[in-house]
């Protein structure tokens, strides 16, 4: 497969899922297991796909677009169908299809009442397309296409197989990114009409810039940044967060934490910071202190949770905050950096909102006081598996959650065009106040596992029946708890592929 010209392997990987969810919905609903093993069949060859096009992928030009189909698609508004894949999309594009294929596995086994497995799994596919498609789509318009095709899906999964409050969440989630939306599209018009190039092509409009005064790019920049900050979520466009994990089925978080907030922190990277630099260089200090308040506020606030999901969910808070400090410096490391903790996040929070899953599937609650701790003596495997993902959440070094954190407060201790001039003392401030997170982060976390392992079990556990961790659960956890650990001793896997293509887009911003 030659990247230059097999642009259709990256379109039939992108619409696999979403044609398979669409055979899916044709299959009969008393078909349970056979639907079941459909999608995992369509996942699996999708994912196959997926691998293909990265082992033929030119690591040497990672910086450059590979697998490129450009094609006009709607002449009435210049729009163009612009499929591509570089180094900085790769990763993500990879792990949509990973997450995704053991989310299939994962259903097999477990899956949210009211069941309805061909409904539910449908939307998880057509989710899939829409995640992905953000990814490599490299015009404006079928960017937008692909950013809000992923609510539909999300919004239902929530809805209709979620807890007890699962409308309020829904809606909540919808409303939130809707609005957000909104002022994403009114700048992206923006920008096609300013730089006059009649072209919604992100390389092209990259290459254009700066354009418009520093007024049109301050008001661009602003209505970007809302679009893109509600996805991440920034504080304190947050609130939507904790409600929708908590709410969503454990597949649903997954892919929520894994792939969705990436989209967000991706946008900025790959549309906000090269279009519109100088509307980037005069939020960027703003950028940094929401993201450093995210940091502290998020670990604060799952000191005070009673729900191990809502606990996680609010952990993201505050990992996503040093993904957007990365962001911030402005600079080619913090952008590695936010890279990196964005796959870093998506891997160890994937994995967590599993075992959250699990364990409530085994005590049907996720109240961390009545499960009341004795999980290493009850369940030894299970109680294993969380220690080593939560000190993998918690940033130790050696596993993937360190690189992504450490590396951003690096970057931001020398922020990049111009800003160290007159910003020099807000950065290190904020690296001070991020490293305190750092902590609080380990406090909660070890906190968590104080009360959920350690000690003895309660006698309403001790008496019972519990499984500990089962086949399928291992078949599909084992590529996530591999992946912590390999990018932990060896994070090249991820800063080697993406160096040349972060280096391009320093280029743009004057760094």
């Amino acid at each position: 497969m030659d990247p230059n010209t097999a642009g259709w392997a990256l379109v039939v990987a992108l619409f696999l899922p979403l044609v398979g969810g669409g055979a899916l919905a044709l299959m009969p609903a008393a078909l349970d297991q056979q639907i079941r093993r459909a999608a995992v069949l369509i996942t699996g060859v999708s994912f196959a796909l997926v691998i293909a096009i990265t082992a033929t992928f030119d690591f040497g030009r990672s910086g450059e677009l590979q697998f490129v189909t450009d094609v006009p698609w709607i002449a009435a508004i210049d729009a163009r169908f612009f499929l591509a894949i570089d180094g900085i999309s790769l990763p993500l594009f990879f792990l949509t299809y990973l997450l995704t294929l053991l989310c299939a596995i994962y259903s097999l086994k477990v899956l949210p009442p009211p069941g309805k497995p061909k409904a539910f799994l449908a939307l998880m596919l057509m989710l899939q397309t829409g995640m992905a498609g953000t990814f490599v789509a490299f015009d404006l318009i079928l960017f937008f296409i692909f950013w809000e095709l992923v609510l539909v899906p999300m919004f239902f999964m929530i809805g209709i197989w979620g807890g007890p409050r699962r409308d309020y969440a829904s809606v909540k989630f919808f409303l939130y990114t809707l609005f957000g939306s909104v002022f994403m599209l009114v700048a992206f018009l923006a920008i096609y009409f300013q730089s006059g190039a009649q072209t919604w092509s992100i390389p092209e409009l990259s290459a254009l810039a700066p354009f418009g005064s520093t007024t049109f790019q301050t008001w661009a920049f602003l209505g970007i940044f809302l679009g893109f900050a509600i996805k991440v979520p920034m504080w304190p466009f947050h609130t939507w967060l904790p409600d929708a994990h908590t709410e969503a089925p454990t597949v649903g978080s997954v892919l929520l934490a894994g792939v969705l907030l990436k989209m967000g922190t991706y946008g900025f990277i790959r549309i906000a910071l090269p279009i519109l630099p100088e509307g980037a260089t005069r939020f960027a200090p703003i950028i940094g202190v929401l993201a450093v308040i995210g940091i502290i506020y998020g670990s604060l606030c799952c000191l005070a949770q009673t729900d191990i999901k809502r606990l996680i969910a609010f952990s993201s808070v505050g990992h996503m905050g040093f993904v957007m400090l990365g962001i911030a410096a402005m600079n080619a490391t913090g952008i590695q950096a936010a890279l990196f903790g964005n796959l870093a996040h998506g891997i160890i929070t994937g994995m967590l909102f599993f075992l959250a899953g699990s364990l409530h599937e085994r005590y049907h609650t996720r109240d961390i006081a009545t499960i009341g701790g004795g999980m290493l003596k009850l369940l030894p495997r299970y109680g294993v598996l969380l220690t080593y993902v939560a000190v993998a959440s918690l940033g130790l070094p050696g596993l993937a959650g360190f690189w992504g954190e450490f590396t951003a407060m690096w970057a931001a201790i020398s922020p990049g065009v111009g800003l160290a001039d007159s910003y020099q003392g807000l950065y290190l401030a904020l690296v001070v106040v991020a490293a305190l997170g750092t902590v609080l982060t380990a406090g909660y976390f070890l906190w968590l596992l104080q009360r959920v392992n350690l000690g003895d079990p309660p006698e309403r556990w001790s008496s019972g029946h519990l499984d500990d961790v089962m086949t399928i659960e291992w078949v599909s956890w084992a590529p996530l708890l591999v992946l912590i650990l390999a990018l932990g001793v060896y994070p090249r896997l991820v800063f080697g592929v993406q160096d040349a293509a972060v280096t391009n887009l320093v280029g743009f911003l004057g760094g």
